[in-house]
C-alpha cells in the first residue's frame, strides 16, 4: 500500500510540472505579442458580446412634413340664372326639362302675345299720326317763309318810293305831305316783314316739337315691340336646366320664375376658412380640390374671390374657388374638399428622437465638444419642452422666436450581422412639425438610421438591432 501511494505522488508531481511548463510557455507566447493588440482583442470582443447597445432601426423615407389641411364645400355652377317672365301672359309652350342642355339664344318657352301685338299696332298707328303732324307744320313753315318774301318786296318798294318822293320834295315838285305818307308806308312794310319772320320762327319750333313727338311715339312703339318679344323666352347662357318651376297653361306675371339655368363651363366651391389661414390665401392662388364623386382624381383650381367680411360669430371667412369644367362632368351639389397648401417637395423625414441636435457646444479650449448623448433621452426632450414653454409664456413667437438649429447628427447603420456598427452622420435640418424634422442633406432615402438606443452612442460603436427594427 505504501508503494502505491508513493507511485501516485510521483505521477502527480510529474503531471504538475508538465502543466506548469505549459503555462510558462503560454505566458511567454503572450508576452511576445504587442501590448496594444493583447489588450484590444479582449476589450473589443467583450464590448461586442456584452456592452453593445440595443437599437431600434428605421429606414429613411421621403414624405411631406406638413399634411394638407382641407376644407369642405359644395360645388355650384359658375353662374346660376333664373329665367323669369317680364310680361303678363299665359304660358303656352315650354320646350325643355330638367337636365337638358341649352345654348345661349335658344328658345325655351313662349307666352300668349295677342294683347302685346295689339299694343304694338296702336303704337305704330300713333307714330304715323305724329309724322303727319310734322308734315303739316313743315307746310306752315313754308307758307310763313312766302309771306316773309312778300313783306320784303313790299318794304323794298316802299323804300324806293320814299327816296323818289324826297327827291321831288327837295325840287319843290310835290308837297311835303306825300313824303310823310311815303315814310309811313315804309314803316308799315318793315313791321309786316318782321311779323312774317317771327311767324316763320314760330312754325319752325312747332316742327321741332312735332318731330320730338314722333321720336317719343317711335320709342313707345319700340317698347311695345320689345314687350312683345318678351313673350319668347330664350336662354341667356350655355348650360343646363336645373329646375322647371312652372308648367304650360299657367298664367305668368311679370317677375314669375319659369326655369332655373346653370352655367357649368366652370364650377365654383365656397368654403369657410379660419382667420389664421387668411394670410396665406390670395386671389388667383392655385388650389387642389378632391371630389367624393371622383375619388381617384385631383382637380386644380384657383381662388377667385376672398370675402372682405368674416362671420362675426364663427370668425370664418368665405373663400370662393373656381374649377375648370370643360366636359361639364362636375355637377352641382357635390361634396368638395379644398386644399390651399401648394404641393411641396418631398424630403427625407425622421423623428426628432433620432436626432442629436448640434447646438455648438464648445469646450473651454475653443474646440467643439461632442458629448455622449443618448438618443431620445428625457433630458433632451425636457429641454425642448422647456424652450417651447418659455417661448409660449414670454410671447416670443413670430419674428422674435428663437432660431432653431439647422444642423444635427443622425446615427446611420453600417455593416451587418456581428459587424453592425453606427456611423455619426452630420445632417442639415429643415422644418419641424409634430415631432418630426426634415433632412435637407446628409441622409438619403433607403438608408437605415437609429431611432432609439438602450445607451449612449458614439461614432463606430457596435450595436445590436432590436426586434422592432425595420428591414
Amino acid at each position: 500500500m505504501s508503494q502505491s501511494v508513493l507511485q501516485f505522488n510521483k505521477t502527480a508531481t510529474v503531471s504538475g510540472l508538465a502543466a506548469l511548463a505549459s503555462l510558462s510557455l503560454a505566458l511567454v507566447g503572450c508576452g511576445s505579442l504587442p501590448k496594444s493588440g493583447a489588450e484590444a482583442q479582449p476589450q473589443r470582443r467583450g464590448q461586442r458580446e456584452e456592452g453593445s447597445a440595443t437599437v431600434n432601426v428605421a429606414i429613411a423615407r421621403t414624405a411631406l412634413l406638413q399634411q394638407d389641411q382641407s376644407y369642405t364645400g359644395t360645388t355650384q355652377p359658375y353662374r346660376q340664372v333664373s329665367l323669369r317672365s317680364q310680361v303678363e301672359g299665359q304660358l303656352v309652350d315650354l320646350t325643355v326639362d330638367v337636365g337638358d342642355r341649352v345654348t345661349q339664344g335658344q328658345t325655351l318657352a313662349r307666352l300668349d302675345d295677342k294683347v302685346l301685338a295689339t299694343s304694338v299696332i296702336e303704337a305704330e298707328a300713333e307714330v304715323a299720326a305724329r309724322e303727319s303732324e310734322v308734315a303739316q307744320t313743315r307746310t306752315e313753315v313754308s307758307n310763313a317763309r312766302t309771306q316773309v318774301e312778300d313783306a320784303r318786296l313790299k318794304l323794298q318798294q316802299a323804300q324806293s318810293d320814299l327816296a323818289r318822293y324826297e327827291q321831288l320834295s327837295r325840287e319843290g315838285a310835290i308837297p311835303e305831305q306825300q313824303v310823310t305818307n311815303a315814310r309811313t308806308t315804309v314803316g308799315t312794310a318793315l313791321q309786316a316783314l318782321r311779323s312774317a319772320q317771327e311767324q316763320v320762327r314760330t312754325q319752325q319750333q312747332a316742327v321741332s316739337a312735332a318731330e320730338r313727338r314722333v321720336i317719343a311715339q317711335r320709342a313707345i312703339a319700340a317698347r311695345e315691340e320689345e314687350r312683345q318679344s318678351y313673350s319668347v323666352l330664350t336662354s341667356p347662357v350655355n348650360g343646363f336646366v336645373l329646375e322647371r318651376v312652372t308648367e304650360p297653361g299657367n298664367l305668368a306675371q311679370p317677375g314669375n320664375e319659369i326655369l332655373k339655368l346653370g352655367d357649368f363651363s366652370q364650377v365654383k366651391v365656397s368654403v369657410q376658412v379660419s382667420e389664421r389661414e387668411l394670410g396665406t390665401i390670395r386671389v388667383r392662388q392655385p388650389v387642389q380640390v378632391r371630389l367624393d364623386a371622383f375619388p381617384n382624381q385631383r382637380l386644380n383650381g384657383r381662388v377667385s374671390r376672398v370675402s372682405p367680411a368674416a362671420d362675426p360669430t364663427a370668425r370664418l371667412i368665405p373663400v370662393e374657388v373656381t374649377l375648370p369644367n370643360p366636359d361639364s362632368k362636375i355637377g352641382s351639389g357635390l361634396l368638395a374638399r379644398v386644399s390651399f397648401t401648394q404641393q411641396a417637395l418631398q424630403r427625407v423625414v425622421v423623428p426628432e428622437a433620432a436626432l442629436r441636435t448640434n447646438q455648438s457646444k464648445r469646450s473651454p479650449g475653443g474646440g467643439t465638444g461632442q458629448p455622449r448623448q443618448q438618443l431620445g433621452s428625457s433630458e433632451g426632450n425636457q429641454e425642448g419642452r422647456q424652450s417651447q414653454t418659455t417661448n409660449r409664456d414670454t410671447g416670443t413667437e413670430g419674428d422674435r422666436r428663437q432660431p432653431q438649429s439647422k444642423a444635427g447628427t443622425v446615427f446611420v447603420i453600417s455593416g451587418s450581422g456581428k459587424q453592425t456598427n453606427v456611423e455619426a452622420r452630420q445632417v442639415a435640418l429643415g422644418d419641424r412639425r409634430d415631432e418630426h424634422v426634415e433632412i435637407l442633406s446628409g441622409l438619403k432615402a433607403g438608408e437605415r438610421f437609429v431611432t432609439r438606443s438602450s445607451k449612449a452612442l458614439r461614432d463606430g460603436d457596435p450595436v445590436r438591432l432590436s426586434i422592432l427594427s425595420e428591414g
